[in-house]
């Protein structure tokens, strides 16, 4: 009878994902998309002899081959044009987006590189994810050998343009993630112009119907562990055009916006630290004034009026922002400049966000930490659903796609009635959580 030992490396042999020559891209894993809710209680049920063999010969094998065929000079995991993921030893990276930045056209107008920019900045950031997914091993709520993928659903809108939904759902470490591009153009009607120009104030308003155009990257991310953050991301470009000038004519209007911030249900500081430090670097490069001043919008917008608690510990916000905009006084940057802030943003989100992932999948977690995490979830869901500009506009747009505006809602969430979970007095990990959302604080801690 075969020992245990050999019966490991026969299921390592027989599950390990093929690996190809050094300097080519990563396989792509089996799908493993899945609408279906995991079992009750699965992280805690006794683990099946041959499922734990499987994972372990899995992780053994993994691991062994990636060191051996994938691990550069620097120590970290090199997939094509992804971000290098270390998932063997240290948290240094080469986050740089080489193919979105490589794609950028200067020669181009606007509305065509920002598109280019967030499709390529997606697919780096998917495959980047997918990385992730990869590094773990399988569990009770993902027990399939091959690592999830995302799910690539490219659509188009019948009103005038396009857009890519990338959706992970029921993942090792990914509970749910969204990575949504759009792109989209049509006819701004004189009611939508003044409904705009409440929140967009350099927006010029028309008696007659006015072309636009707008484009986007939206990214939200809930994993599966209570320890690690649910993120949020978005940036986003605008035009409204005058339709008796060309295609390619300086548009009548313009301004760009976004942000990105991190909703954890357990308070790490040196997590809020990390996130914070990383935005301020990339807001820094450009303009000192943008990171304080987009840190305190960022609190102001995601706060729930009806709870008097911010959604989490902030981030970074802006909108309408152009050449004009207030914050840069007499500097007058040119689009140029804040496209090339836009990108530092945007290029800053992995560095911000999976090194706390990688801190914190891995975790134990109790019954209790779960229940925790899927309240705040709910206030997600509050803050989303009643106050989010964006979820708002999208849902009253004619021919809007429900499914992809929807995808930032968390598959699982939960509503207790007077919950005792963070009361006031309790001294728990709940309540000091819920004391920074109630008084927002600093975070960065570089000058």
């Amino acid at each position: 009878m075969p020992s245990l030992t050999s019966a490991l490396r026969t299921v390592a042999r027989s599950s390990a994902v093929p690996l190809r020559s050094r300097n080519c891209r990563l396989p792509a894993p089996a799908c493993a998309y899945s609408t279906q809710r995991p079992p009750p209680s699965a992280h805690r049920t006794r683990a099946n002899p041959l499922v734990a063999a499987a994972a372990v010969g899995f992780t053994s094998a993994l691991v062994y081959r990636l060191a051996n065929d994938y691990v550069a000079a620097d120590k970290s995991i090199k997939c094509d044009g992804a971000a290098a993921v270390s998932v063997v030893e240290t948290f240094g990276k080469d986050w740089t987006p080489v193919e979105a930045l490589e794609a950028d056209d200067p020669a181009n107008p606007m509305s065509v590189r920002m598109s280019v920019w967030v499709k390529n900045l997606q697919d780096h950031i998917v495959r980047s994810l997918e990385a992730v997914e990869a590094s773990a091993p399988p569990c009770a709520e993902s027990p399939s050998l091959s690592p999830p993928i995302f799910l690539r659903d490219h659509w188009l809108r019948a009103e005038g343009g396009e857009g890519s939904s990338c959706v992970l759902s029921g993942g090792r470490v990914f509970e749910k993630a969204g990575v949504n591009v759009s792109v989209v153009h049509g006819m701004l009607p004189p009611a939508a112009q003044r409904q705009m120009r409440a929140e967009h104030a350099g927006l010029p308003v028309s008696d007659t119907a006015l072309p636009f155009f707008a484009t986007g990257l939206s990214i939200v991310i809930h994993p599966r562990n209570p320890h690690a953050p649910t993120c949020h991301l978005n940036y986003r470009y605008f035009e409204l055009r005058d339709p008796a000038r060309p295609d390619g004519a300086e548009p009548l209007a313009w301004w760009f916006g976004g942000g990105s911030d991190l909703t954890p249900a357990y308070l790490y500081e040196a997590d809020a630290a990390l996130f914070h430090d990383t935005l301020k670097a990339a807001c820094d490069g450009h303009d000192k004034a943008y990171y304080p001043a987009y840190k305190k919008w960022c609190d102001k917008y995601f706060y729930i009026p009806h709870r008097a608690e911010t959604r989490g510990v902030g981030g970074i916000f802006f909108d309408d922002l152009t050449t004009a905009s207030p914050i840069h006084a007499a500097r007058a940057p040119t689009k140029e400049a804040i496209f090339e802030f836009v990108k530092s943003a945007g290029a800053a989100f992995l560095p911000a966000y999976v090194p706390i992932v990688l801190r914190r999948m891995h975790q134990p977690y109790t019954d209790e930490e779960r229940r925790w995490q899927l309240i705040r979830r709910g206030r997600y869901v509050e803050f989303n659903l009643v106050y989010d500009r964006g979820t708002k506009f999208g849902l009253m747009t004619p021919g809007a796609r429900i499914e992809s505006i929807l995808m930032s809602l968390p598959e699982t969430a939960r509503w207790e009635y007077m919950t005792p979970l963070g009361a006031p007095g309790s001294g728990t990990r709940e309540e000091k959580l819920v004391g920074v959302l109630t008084k927002p604080r600093e975070w960065a801690t570089t000058a």
